[in-house]
Order: C-alpha cells, then sequence, then structure tokens
C-alpha cells in the first residue's frame, strides 16, 4: 500500500480502464472524450490519457491509463499525452485531499437538461434513491461551458463542486467524485455519475409532457432507507462491470 493507505498498482489501473469502458456502454461518454483518475498519493494521479493509436473509451486498455504527478508531468509513453481538461482532476485532488477518484463524463440527458435550465430536483423517491438522494441533497451546476484546460477555470469548478460529490457543468457534462481506497472510488464516482443521467433521463421525460417538475417531499425522501455501500456502490459496479463486459467490444484489457 501507498502513503495513506493509497495503492498505485494493478487494480487502481484496472478499475480505471474497466470504468471509462463502464462510462462507454452506458452512454455516458461518446467516442473519445472522457477520462478518470484514481488518486496514487498527495502529489500523484493515475489518468486515463490519450496514446497514439486512439480508440476511444469503449476500447480502453490498461495502457491508456498512466501515473503523472498533479502538475501533468511523469514518465510515460512517447505519444501518449494527459487529458487537455487534466486540472478537473488536479485542483480537485489539490482541494479535497479525501478525493481518490474523479470521473468527467458528457451524458447526453445531463447536457441538454443543464442547456434548458432544469433544476436539479429529486423527482423520484425508491425508484432511484441514490439519485434522490443527490438532488434532496443538492447538485451544483458550473454555469459555464468552458474547456477547463487552465487551473483558474478548474479552481473556479471546484468551488462550485464545494463539498459536494458531483457537479454539472452546463452544457459540458458532469463530474463526479469518490473517496477511500481509490478503486473503490473509481467505482463510487462512476456509480454517482449514473445516478446523475437517470435523473436527467426522467427530468427530460417529464418535461416532454408539458408536467411541472414536482419534488418528492421531504417526509418521503426520510423513508428512503441508506442502502449503504454494498449496495449502491459495490453491487451497482458488479453490474455495471459485467455489462461492459458483455456489451463491450471484447477488447482484452491487458496486451
Amino acid at each position: 500500500m501507498g502513503e495513506a493507505g493509497w495503492s498505485p498498482t494493478k487494480p487502481c489501473e484496472n478499475a480505471s480502464a474497466v470504468a471509462c469502458r463502464v462510462l462507454a456502454v452506458t452512454g455516458l461518454v461518446e467516442h473519445i472524450l472522457g477520462h478518470v483518475s484514481a488518486r496514487t498519493g498527495p502529489d500523484g494521479l493515475l489518468v486515463r490519457g490519450r496514446g497514439p493509436a486512439e480508440r476511444g473509451l469503449a476500447f480502453t486498455v490498461v495502457d491508456d491509463v498512466r501515473q503523472v504527478s498533479l502538475d501533468g508531468t511523469g514518465t510515460v509513453p512517447s505519444g501518449w499525452k494527459t487529458p487537455s481538461e487534466l486540472p478537473i482532476h488536479t485542483e480537485i485532488m489539490r482541494s479535497r485531499p479525501e478525493v481518490t477518484a474523479v470521473v468527467h463524463a458528457h451524458p447526453p440527458a445531463v447536457v441538454a437538461a443543464s442547456v434548458a435550465d432544469l433544476p436539479w430536483l429529486p423527482l423520484t423517491g425508491a425508484y432511484d434513491i441514490p439519485a434522490a438522494r443527490l438532488a434532496h441533497d443538492g447538485i451544483p451546476v458550473w454555469p459555464r461551458s468552458a474547456l477547463i484546460r487552465r487551473r483558474d477555470l478548474a479552481e473556479e469548478m471546484t468551488a462550485t463542486l464545494g463539498d459536494r460529490p458531483v457537479v454539472v457543468l452546463r452544457g459540458h457534462g458532469l463530474v463526479a467524485v469518490g473517496t477511500g481506497d481509490p478503486a473503490h472510488a473509481v467505482a463510487e464516482a462512476v456509480t454517482r455519475a449514473v445516478a446523475v443521467d437517470s435523473l436527467a433521463r426522467t427530468m427530460l421525460a417529464v418535461t416532454a409532457t408539458g408536467a411541472p417538475l414536482r419534488p418528492v417531499p421531504d417526509e418521503d425522501i426520510d423513508e428512503l432507507p441508506d442502502l449503504g455501500p454494498a449496495f449502491t456502490v459495490t453491487s451497482m459496479w458488479r453490474h455495471l462491470t459485467t455489462r461492459a463486459e458483455h456489451e463491450g467490444p471484447g477488447t482484452p484489457l491487458r496486451a
């Protein structure tokens, strides 16, 4: 194990690569856009970058995931580059030491709902408890649609995220974070992104009928149990990774 309990070894590389495939299979990313990172220590992270033979997130392999510093430097293969929006990951990790994984995705439903300025309300309860709780506790929206290539923009976005687990980027997508063991944190961040996407699709479906968006009453939210990470993360992650294995392109994770 690394410093402070972090492990920069194969489980994190595998989780990051599989997470990219999950994002593709679930439609949270399209083509070659989107990335996942896992902290390896106070000043380092594993991140999915682009190599000279980029094939898109659905075809991500472990070799696409490399370790770099929070400044983006590291010993990497020729032609491999960090994502242009690496500051999304590094500024969150600088600002919030407890964060050990960051996911940036572009779910089309989230983009559409954000452009429409729909309010992120807990529209459903027991149907999707993680989404209901995220919305009830507040999903912040960064109002800019800029490509976050600079630290100052990432600092703005991180300030909007605050201490929340997800932030919507208007007209752009979302960022979700996870904490604890990095391999688990990757799964946690992805499942949070899936929950926000589910909420966005419900929002769009309701507004398409012309009906108003009405939040679930607080007393009903109070009746929703805390399902715990064994269900909301571990079981869900097992399902999502199985989907990626059976619905994805079948490319071996390691050469």
